[in-house]
C-alpha cells in the first residue's frame, strides 16, 4: 500500500513538474517576442524543439507505436492542428496582452470541450454546467476588462486568440484521445509535432528562422522547447498513468498560476482588483468542473488530461 502511494505521489509530482514547465514556457515566450522575435517563430521553434525530444523518447520505446496504423496518422495529425494552433495563438495572445491574461484564457479550455460536446449531442446540458460556463464567462469579462473602453494593454485580437488557443487545446485533446488506442503516445506525439512544424513554417518570418540558431536569444529558444513541449509533454502522459484523474485536474492550475507570476514578477505585467478576481473565478471554475467530469464518469471525450 505505501509502495502505492509513493508511486501515486510521485506521479502527481510529475504532471505538477509539466505543468509548471508550460507555464514557465509562456514567460520565457513574453521575454523573446519582448525582443523582436514573431510569434509565429517563437511558436515554431517550441514545436520543432520539442519533435526533436519525442523522438528521442519513440527511439528509446518503438514497441508498439502503430505507426502502421492509417487511423493513428490521421488522428495524430488532428493532433497536431490543435497543438499547432494552441502554441501560436497563445504567444500571439501574449504579444497582444499579457502572460497572465493569455494563460488563465487558454485554461478555458474545457468549457470549449463542454460547448462542442452539446453542439454535436455527445454530452447532455445541465443546470450546473450551463452554470458553470456562465461564471467562466464572467471570469473572462472581468479579466479582460472588456467592459472598460478605456482600458489599455489587452487588445480583442489578445483577448480571441488567448480563446482560440483554449479551443485549440480541445482540439489537441479529441485527437489525442482518439489516436491512442491505435498507438503509444510518443508516436503520437512525434507525428503531431511533425504537423505543427509544417503548418507553422508557412506564417513564420523566414528571415527569423534563419537568424535563430546564430543569434543571443538561442539558449532560450532551447528551454522553450526543451521544457514547453518535448520535456513537459513527457512528464506529463507518463505521470498520468499513475494519478488520479481528478488530482491532475487540480493541479493542472499550476500552469497559469504559474504563467501568471512570471508575468508579473520577470515581465512587470500589471493585473488590477477585478481581473485578478476573475482569473480566480476561471481557474476555480474550470477546475471544480473538470473534477465532476471525472467523478460523474463523463465520456473520455470530455477530459482534457
Amino acid at each position: 500500500m505505501q509502495n502505492r502511494d509513493r508511486i501515486a505521489g510521485a506521479s502527481a509530482a510529475l504532471v505538477v513538474l509539466a505543468a509548471f514547465f508550460w507555464g514557465l514556457s509562456g514567460g520565457i515566450g513574453g521575454i523573446l517576442m519582448a525582443d523582436g522575435w514573431d510569434a509565429f517563430v517563437v511558436s515554431f521553434y517550441r514545436g520543432v524543439i520539442g519533435l526533436l525530444c519525442v523522438l528521442v523518447w519513440l527511439a528509446l520505446r518503438p514497441n508498439g507505436n502503430g505507426l502502421a496504423n492509417p487511423r493513428l496518422w490521421f488522428w495524430s495529425a488532428i493532433a497536431g492542428l490543435g497543438v499547432a494552433g494552441n502554441f501560436a495563438f497563445y504567444f500571439v495572445s501574449i504579444g497582444q496582452g499579457s502572460v497572465a491574461v493569455a494563460a488563465t484564457l487558454m485554461y478555458c479550455a474545457p468549457v470549449f470541450v463542454y460547448l462542442v460536446s452539446f453542439a454535436l449531442k455527445l454530452e447532455r446540458p445541465s443546470a450546473m454546467k450551463w452554470s458553470a460556463i456562465a461564471v467562466v464567462m464572467l471570469g473572462i469579462v472581468l479579466l479582460t476588462r472588456i467592459y472598460d473602453t478605456g482600458a489599455s494593454g489587452v487588445t480583442a485580437i489578445g483577448v480571441g486568440a488567448g480563446l482560440l488557443a483554449g479551443l485549440s487545446y480541445a482540439v489537441f485533446i479529441f485527437g489525442f484521445k482518439y489516436a491512442a488506442p491505435h498507438g503509444s503516445p510518443q508516436a503520437i506525439l512525434s507525428i503531431a509535432f511533425a504537423v505543427l512544424a509544417v503548418v507553422l513554417i508557412w506564417p513564420s518570418d523566414a528571415r527569423q528562422i534563419g537568424e535563430v540558431l546564430g543569434a543571443p536569444d538561442w539558449p532560450l529558444f532551447a528551454a522553450l522547447g526543451v521544457f514547453g513541449a518535448g520535456l513537459s509533454f513527457v512528464l506529463y502522459i507518463i505521470g498520468l498513468k499513475h494519478t488520479a484523474p481528478a488530482v491532475a485536474s487540480i493541479v493542472a492550475m499550476v500552469e497559469p498560476v504559474t504563467a501568471s507570476l512570471f508575468g508579473v514578477v520577470v515581465l512587470n505585467e500589471m493585473l488590477k482588483g477585478p481581473q485578478i478576481l476573475g482569473m480566480g473565478l476561471i481557474l476555480v471554475t474550470v477546475t471544480a468542473l473538470s473534477v465532476y467530469t471525472r467523478s460523474a464518469r463523463t465520456p473520455s471525450y470530455l477530459s482534457t488530461s
